[in-house]
Order: structure tokens, then C-alpha cells, then sequence
């Protein structure tokens, strides 16, 4: 569950906050101790957005001829920012190892083991990714590579167990993500969302992104948008809290960047996306100084991106 940042008259958030962060048992404590109300630290203000029962989030066969994965990887990147893979190559017993890990050291802490994950494995999903990426814009496949983008990796496990009261909180706050890509593995059970225009009708719905057996989730990151010069889009996400009843929801993310121990270099919009029709519309900066302001910001509900854009 996330926490909201609005508190009501007469309620001390900051120090419930506190006595929650102190018991050093996170939500799994919540669930251990059989809850059956949330705390207010993680309540939620409703949503004015709907569901949508129509808009879908392409799914990508990677071992298809490569001017049709080219090209379906340009409309997804360009339009919802999401997709889906299959035939990525990362064998299937090695993403239902990675899911059963991240469950024992969460539901059986003596006997918890490191998830087993392959970093050469990811980064060449990733540099694969990429390739298409570019090679939709025009430009060498090569590209992002030599500019250091997925040189730096960092995963994140997550554990969503069953809410009492899923209709007032949310797993995951929305965002976008402060990389230049992510990989994210997911089970079986429902919860991401992406923020989209309904088919098109240019009005903000939340849309499921189902998991399908074997695939793994690619989304842009706000990086990505930054160096296409706004063509490729870092769209905002997010993940419902766990309706079921007995089961917790597992998920595996791979953010990719710059390796900040090895490199100072400055991204900005590369020279091949601006134009005197298309001006650049972000400002040169390091990885280190996004990073710096998105983990300042905090979750506010505006873009990260848009501090940096020129006037």
C-alpha cells in the first residue's frame, strides 16, 4: 500500500507515520497482525478517473520479422509508452524462479533466499529494446547503447498482499519512472494500470495491463521521453491494491539508466529529434540532477519532467 500525503483536521499523520515506520514490519505486520481496517496513513481521495473496458496495451512477439516489431514497437512507444513482450528470450523457468523468491523472502523470512537474477540476462532485453526503439525513430540501433542508457541497473522486488479495504487505498501511488526504461515481471494477478487516452477520444482513462504467461512488461521511462525530445512517452502508472482474499501479488521491476559511479554525461534531445519545426523542449541535464529532483518532488502529481522543460 502507498501512503497518501493529505491529512484531515485533528489527525496527526506525521506521527502515526512514525509509529508505523518504527514497528519495522510494513504492511506484511498489517496482515500478520489480521487487520481488518487500514490505517489512514494509506487512505486514498477517490479517483475522477474511470476504468477503461477498451483500451489495451499491445503485446510485442520479439521473434517476429523485424520491420513488424520495429514497427509496432514505434506505435506503442510513441502512443500508451507500454507494451508487452513475448519470445524475449529470457527462459520462462528463470522468471517463475525470480516469482517464487521474492514470496519466500517475504512469507518465510527464515528461509528466504536472494531472488536469483541474471543481470546479463536483463541488460541484453534491455539493449534488444532499445535497439527497436531507435530503429522506429530512424536512427542507428545502436544509439542508446553508446550513450551509457541501460550501463546502470537497479531492481526492485514488490509484494502486494490481500487488503481489507482495497477501494481506499492503492498498492503503487501514479507516477512515471525516473529511468530511461523498465522491465517489469509480473504474476499472475491483476493490478498494474497505465494512464491512457480512450481509443483515441483524448480522454485520461486507467487501463489494465493483464499479464500474459511468459511476457514481460516495457515501459518508457522519463529519460526516454527527454532525449527523444518528447516523440517517445514516460507515461503515468500505477497499481490497485490486492482485492484477493488469501493471496499476496508479486512483481519484479528492472529500471535502467546511466551507471551514475561511472559517467557525468548530460542527456538532453538528441540532435536528430530537434528541428526548426520541432524545437527542443527540455534542458540538458545529468542523471544525477533528475534524479535529485524526482526523489525531492515526491509523488505530487506533476510530471517530473516538466521542471526541466525550456520556456
Amino acid at each position: 500500500m502507498s501512503t497518501t500525503t493529505k491529512g484531515t483536521a485533528g489527525y496527526d499523520r506525521r506521527r502515526e507515520l512514525q509509529a508505523f515506520d518504527d514497528t519495522k514490519a510494513g504492511v506484511k505486520g498489517l496482515v500478520d497482525a489480521s487487520v481488518t481496517t487500514i490505517p489512514p496513513i494509506f487512505h486514498h481521495p477517490p479517483d475522477s478517473l474511470a476504468t477503461s473496458s477498451t483500451a489495451t496495451i499491445p503485446v510485442i512477439d520479439l521473434s517476429g520479422r523485424r520491420s513488424e516489431v520495429v514497427g509496432e514497437v514505434r506505435a506503442a512507444t510513441e502512443t500508451v509508452g507500454f507494451f508487452q513482450v513475448v519470445n524475449h528470450g529470457v527462459p520462462a523457468d528463470l522468471l517463475a524462479e525470480m516469482l517464487a523468491s521474492v514470496r519466500r523472502f517475504h512469507e518465510s523470512p527464515a528461509e528466504a533466499k536472494t531472488p536469483h537474477y541474471t543481470r546479463d540476462l536483463a541488460r541484453k532485453l534491455a539493449v534488444r529494446v532499445l535497439a527497436r526503439v531507435w530503429e522506429a525513430m530512424g536512427l542507428a540501433p545502436d544509439r542508446l547503447e553508446k550513450m551509457g542508457c541501460a550501463d546502470g541497473l537497479s531492481v526492485v522486488s514488490n509484494y502486494y498482499p490481500p487488503c481489507p479495504q482495497p477501494h481506499l487505498t492503492l498498492g503503487t501511488s501514479r507516477h512515471s519512472d525516473p529511468a530511461f526504461l523498465t522491465v517489469l515481471l509480473q504474476d499472475d494477478m491483476a493490478g498494474l494500470q497505465v494512464l491512457v487516452d480512450d481509443d483515441g477520444e483524448k480522454r485520461a482513462v486507467w487501463a489494465d495491463v493483464p499479464p500474459v504467461p511468459g511476457a514481460l512488461v516495457i515501459n518508457v521511462g522519463d529519460l526516454l521521453q527527454l532525449v527523444s525530445n518528447g516523440r517517445l512517452k514516460s507515461v503515468e502508472h500505477r497499481v490497485v491494491a490486492n482485492r484477493s482474499r488469501d493471496r499476496a501479488r508479486i512483481s519484479v521491476a528492472a529500471f535502467f539508466n546511466a551507471d551514475l559511479r561511472q559517467t557525468t554525461a548530460v542527456y538532453g534531445p538528441i540532435e536528430e529529434q530537434v528541428t526548426s519545426s520541432a524545437p527542443p523542449l527540455y534542458r540538458s541535464i545529468t542523471v544525477e540532477e533528475f534524479l535529485s529532483h524526482y526523489d525531492g518532488k515526491g509523488l505530487d502529481g506533476r510530471p517530473a519532467l516538466d521542471h526541466f522543460l525550456l520556456p
